[in-house]
């Protein structure tokens, strides 16, 4: 599907003078703000989502197998994948059955939590979050289409936010080795 023409105003900024206009001062900069970054999530997950189209991967199946591939028994309780992938329990069992189906994991007794499952990622599951990555490496990740000074000071202020939101804890300093 060839992507849309650019269009000859930019929409947000069109929607700010709107808010002015109708007396939204306060709110305007936020509107924009809120609405960019909601704009800029599509733009970046319609890149992600074509690089992975060819790995018949859905951006939450690619997180769940490289989140597995970096654990050193590839493998994680059900629930800890839900809490690292900040997802409800429900999407990750939704997306185990999707990957298990296809052969990528498998689920397993925890061995000494009887109430637990284990993700286990398998060998093609391993393999195919390895070419996935250097797809999304290639394709998205090293090329986001900002500067790299810009994308250091995005991530420093989307952490900030999601910080301040309450999604993370800043961790504790490391003691200074002796």
């Amino acid at each position: 599907m060839p992507a849309s023409p650019p269009l000859p105003i930019d929409p947000i900024a069109e929607a700010r003078r709107q808010w002015l206009v109708h007396g939204w001062d306060g709110a305007a900069d936020g509107m924009a703000a809120v609405t960019s970054i909601m704009r800029a999530q599509q733009l970046m997950l319609a890149r992600v989502q074509g690089a992975l189209k060819t790995f018949d991967l859905s951006f939450a199946r690619y997180e769940l197998l490289t989140l597995l591939s970096f654990t050193r028994e590839g493998s994680l309780p059900m629930a800890s994948a839900s809490a690292r992938l900040q997802v409800h329990p429900t999407s990750v069992t939704n997306t185990v059955d999707r990957l298990e189906r296809d052969g990528l994991v498998r689920r397993e007794p925890h061995p000494t939590d009887g109430r637990a499952t284990l993700v286990v990622i398998t060998g093609a599951g391993r393999s195919l979050a390895g070419d996935a990555t250097a797809r999304l490496n290639s394709e998205v990740f090293s090329q986001p289409r900002l500067s790299s000074e810009d994308v250091a000071d995005l991530v420093r202020i989307l952490a900030r936010l999601r910080r301040d939101a309450g999604d993370f804890t800043d961790p504790l300093p490391l003691p200074t080795p002796l």
